[in-house]
């Protein structure tokens, strides 16, 4: 499995920038049968949830709602193999993300060689 990343930026209506992080893996061939055969596709790897504004009901509570709705991001398995594009507020938060998902990514590789090592033997040698 190889991890693709590419950074971003977009300007929004009011001269605000955003940061994009893309994110994809390149799978073999094998590590996509194991993925199908063990139903892994929708694992999740990596969320983010925001808490949302406790208002005093009303629109302003309504409005916390819709946009912690929209803050709320997950990358599944299923994501990362089709792609997906996350958007940041600032460069910080992009690395973060960045660093969160590239340790996502090498714990499911270790979950897909386990998963490519069943019915076989493992020969370890230690020093």
């Amino acid at each position: 499995m190889k991890l693709l990343l590419k950074r971003d930026q977009k300007s929004g209506l009011i001269g605000k920038i955003t940061f994009t992080l893309a994110v994809r893996a390149e799978l073999t061939d094998n590590e996509k049968s194991n993925i199908k055969k063990y139903k892994l596709g929708d694992a999740v790897l990596y969320e983010r949830t925001p808490q949302p504004d406790k208002g005093n009901g009303g629109f302003r509570e309504v409005a916390s709602l819709l946009a912690h709705r929209m803050m709320t991001l997950s990358v599944s398995v299923n994501d990362l193999s089709d792609g997906k594009k996350i958007d940041c507020k600032d460069i910080v938060e992009m690395l973060a993300v960045e660093d969160q998902i590239k340790e996502a990514a090498q714990t499911f590789k270790t979950v897909l060689e386990a998963a490519a090592s069943f019915g076989g033997e493992e020969v370890i040698e230690l020093k």
